[in-house]
């Protein structure tokens, strides 16, 4: 099973500062039946103008991955984290117990973002924050592990979720295979391009929900980048 979801029929809204799409339900967005993906819960496609951004504001029991498309987000948090996340590059906020955070563009353009939240496997526990760089070079031609709570994806950052957010750059006519384990929920979204996923056309910022499908075959039609989310 693979729905295209276009990007053009998503939910959202356009703030001035913000100008965001939602995948599932979030904020005023509301369809019962696009409230998640399995323990995918939240992806927002987000525009922040320069010099704007989000103020402090709580969140708790949620794993929460940032992946920057173009500009920086910069972040600081009650843990007395704060850092810069350039595009390419992704952070990690585990919220656990309760943490506040705020998310600035302090850049001269636009930022652009893809912001995931994942159902943790259980409430409670310390919050965390990290980042860390992730060369696309190196993410040519095949998928990497941006963030993960699963075994075997060393290099990842963790997070405390029965999932995986991964990572490719494909050129165009290029193909690459993904096996799904039975029972998972997988979620796609090119964040430039676009590619065909089992034959179905999932162009920049569609997202492509896909389940009881054993392997996948997804082929760029043009130069492409893409995220894919392997959820419970």
């Amino acid at each position: 099973m693979i729905e295209i979801r276009a990007r053009d029929g998503l939910g959202g809204a356009n703030h001035g500062w913000l100008d965001t799409k939602h995948h599932f339900s979030f904020a005023d967005y509301h369809d019962p039946a696009r409230m998640g993906w399995g323990a995918l819960r939240v992806w927002n496609d987000d525009a922040i103008a320069p010099n704007t951004g989000f103020p402090p504001h709580p969140h708790a029991n949620m794993e929460i991955i940032t992946y920057v498309r173009q500009g920086a987000i910069s972040h600081r948090d009650s843990l007395g984290n704060a850092g810069r996340t350039a595009a390419g590059d992704v952070q990690v906020m585990s919220a656990g117990n309760g943490i506040r955070h705020s998310e600035y563009n302090l850049e001269p353009e636009a930022t652009k973002i893809f912001q995931l939240w994942i159902l943790p496997r259980r409430s409670g526990g310390e919050p965390s924050w990290g980042a860390r760089a992730f060369p696309k070079g190196e993410r040519a031609g095949q998928f990497v592990a941006l963030a993960s709570g699963l075994p075997g994806d060393e290099g990842a950052l963790p997070i405390r979720a029965d999932a995986r957010v991964l990572g490719a750059t494909l050129q165009a006519g290029q193909s690459l295979d993904y096996a799904a384990a039975p029972g998972r929920h997988l979620y796609l979204v090119p964040a430039a391009g676009a590619v065909s996923v089992n034959g179905h056309r999932v162009a920049e910022g569609d997202g492509a929900a896909i389940r009881d499908e054993p392997s996948l075959r997804i082929e760029a039609g043009e130069d492409s980048e893409i995220l894919l989310v392997d959820a419970a």
